[in-house]
């Protein structure tokens, strides 16, 4: 199947941080594909502006050495990557100065979409805003892109809104989470509220629970002194996995449109109930034979900070009242998964008797690697001998079910950065959610830190501390295995 392709309007879009890690790594070569895939104009362009001296003809190099290294079987497409650097200019530029404005100027054009994406650090949002407007660069309609962190609590996000704020409204602000982005979690949207076979049972008569899990292999080597500051909840819970479970749990939306679908969400938000210490445990990476500790890899031997977190949740609402929902995530783990679990309660009643009685039905959906989902169904085992009943999965990996085999699923970063384009805010968080999932973390940072909680030790490769299989246990349920 091939997914078919709605070019937008010409634009000119303005990386800032445009020699860095994430434009590097993600953004031009996103907007390669793109452009190989016919959605970019022939108008357009994309203007990269940093402190680096580099001109145009640099850049150029620089971006298509980037995009042979990220850019996947596209990036052999020599033909097509010639003209898409013809499409790219740069500006050296002087985020707290006076450098590269006058010429930013002259090159943004007034008669097209103007989109600035700040890829760099959030003490710099404030300078560009600013400046932006000094210079008469932005207008009315110009649309702006941040990344996270947004803020590190809650007087911080509030000032970062505020700083936001002086110089473009909320319309023209695009706070961006790739996890929103993704196939499968816009695809949770289509399966809940496009399927009569799910919507009716998506509430505590029919779930018994539901785990959220984002395992990453990978360590904080290399960011160690930014993690050490932030942690897990901070860096993965309070955005990331606080937005696929509000997704999950939000009530259906009038429409599908920005402001109905972030309004649901915000409820969701507002509706989780406070956590008592004991439903939380936090754990650190030891030292194993591929790596050294996590401690080690922050260059802090007396840290606390969490590297691994778990929690038992709860939404006060009609719909969730009672379900506990679960969520974890960590460094260093047996394998590299992101996952959302529904697991629906048992059969009021049984006819079959033993062991052929305890199955569950089980909705799987695989945010990373090999985006899809999967539903575990009860049949009875093929063969003679009785009735024997086995589990199995009615399994749809979205690049094999929608597409030949040169079709991959889009990447996150390409789909977003075409929403703001299009002035598509729907997959964006609004400042009020962003304010919302601190107000809520907050006290549960201040808890732990008052008691002075050490982080539990588990090993690398593993699943995280003990503590945390007993969160579950405790309530006689298990986690789902993590796969990669």
């Amino acid at each position: 199947m091939v997914s078919r392709v709605i070019p937008v309007d010409s634009f000119d879009l303005v990386i800032f941080g445009g020699t860095g890690d994430l434009a590097r790594r993600k953004i031009l070569p996103g907007l390669f594909r793109r452009f190989l895939s016919g959605q970019m104009q022939e108008g357009s362009r994309i203007i990269g502006a940093a402190r680096s001296e580099l001109d145009a003809a640099g850049y150029r190099k620089m971006i298509a050495e980037a995009v042979a290294e990220f850019g996947g079987e596209e990036a052999k497409n020599k033909k097509g990557l010639a003209a898409f650097l013809d499409h790219l200019d740069y500006v050296a530029i002087d985020a707290k100065g006076d450098g590269g404005w006058d010429k930013l100027a002259q090159l943004v054009r007034q008669d097209v979409i103007q989109a600035f994406y700040f890829s760099v650090a959030p003490s710099l949002f404030g300078e560009l805003a600013q400046r932006l407007h000094a210079n008469n660069i932005a207008n009315a309609k110009s649309r702006i892109v941040v990344e996270k962190p947004f803020g590190r609590d809650l007087e911080t996000a509030r000032a970062l809104n505020e700083t936001l704020a002086e110089h473009f409204t909320e319309r023209q602000i695009y706070r961006i989470d790739h996890y929103l982005g993704k196939e499968t979690v816009q695809n949770l949207m289509a399966v809940r509220f496009g399927n009569v076979l799910f919507e009716p049972l998506w509430n505590n008569h029919y779930v018994d629970h539901i785990q959220i899990t984002v395992a990453e292999t990978v360590s904080v080597e290399g960011r160690g002194a930014y993690y050490d500051k932030s942690g897990a909840m901070r860096d993965m819970v309070q955005n990331h996995l606080m937005q696929l479970l509000c997704l999950i749990a939000m009530e259906p939306p009038s429409q599908f449109g920005a402001d109905a679908v972030r309004d649901e969400k915000l409820k969701v938000i507002r509706a989780l109930q406070d956590i008592d210490h004991h439903h939380i445990v936090r754990g650190q990476y030891d030292a194993g034979p591929d790596g050294p500790s996590y401690r080690d890899d922050a260059e802090n031997p007396r840290s606390f900070t969490e590297s691994f977190i778990a929690m038992r949740c709860h939404i006060a609402n009609w719909r969730w009242a009672g379900v506990p929902f679960y969520l974890r995530t960590g460094k260093r783990m047996k394998a590299r998964s992101s996952e959302i679990t529904v697991v629906f309660k048992d059969l009021g009643h049984t006819i079959f008797e033993g062991d052929e009685a305890r199955h569950r039905n089980i909705l799987s959906i695989r945010l990373q690697p090999n985006e899809g989902m999967d539903l575990q169904v009860t049949i009875k085992e093929p063969g003679p001998g009785g009735m024997r009943l086995i589990d199995v999965p009615l399994d749809m990996t979205f690049a094999e079910a929608l597409g030949d085999e040169e079709h991959e699923v889009t990447d996150a970063y390409e789909r977003l950065i075409m929403d703001v384009i299009r002035g598509n805010q729907t997959l964006f968080m609004r400042g009020d959610e962003v304010e919302a999932a601190w107000a809520w973390t907050d006290p549960l940072i201040e808890g732990w830190e008052a008691r002075n909680d050490v982080p539990k030790l588990y090993d690398p490769g593993s699943a995280g501390p003990e503590d945390a299989m007993m969160l579950m246990h405790r309530d006689g349920r298990r986690w789902r295995d993590i796969k990669g």
